[in-house]
């Protein structure tokens, strides 16, 4: 097993923390990251934070991501709030998934079957919308007509 030598200026735990901002799935575990590695300046670290800040899917993260940058004295631009369709045909996928439940499904049913199936669609949202997510998802649910 071939050892990697320790960068200066990075935590022992650098890979990790690069796995968790890359995880597309867990907008909580990204946005911990950033935290994390918001005490480690270095050139890593500062372009790890620009690629969140550029390509993130949940602005909360885009936040962070700036939030941190700034403090470290970095040029940084936040990008507007997505408003609308945050991933390309939500609509249709979650009808897909009401489709593919029982005719008497209950929304906890539904909104299961979302967090199941696809992962990246509820993260972003969930992220997104915050408190707001389940009156979203429900009021998304109940629209959504099965024909």
């Amino acid at each position: 097993m071939r050892v990697t030598p320790k960068k200066p200026n990075l935590p022992e735990n650098f890979d990790e923390l690069k796995k968790s901002l890359n995880r597309a799935s867990n907008w909580r575990e990204r946005l911990d990251a950033i935290d994390k590695l918001g005490t480690w300046k270095s050139k890593e670290a500062i372009e790890l934070l620009k690629s969140r800040l550029r390509v993130d899917t949940v602005y909360q993260v885009q936040e962070a991501a700036y939030d941190q940058l700034v403090a470290w004295g970095e040029e940084a631009i936040l990008p507007e709030k997505k408003t609308g369709e945050l991933i390309k045909d939500t609509n249709k996928i979650l009808l897909r998934i009401k489709k593919s439940l029982p005719e008497d499904h209950t929304f906890e049913d539904f909104k299961e079957k979302v967090k199941k199936t696809r992962t990246d669609l509820y993260d972003t949202y969930e992220g997104n919308k915050g408190k707001n997510f389940s009156k979203w998802l429900k009021e998304t649910w109940t629209s959504l007509v099965i024909k």
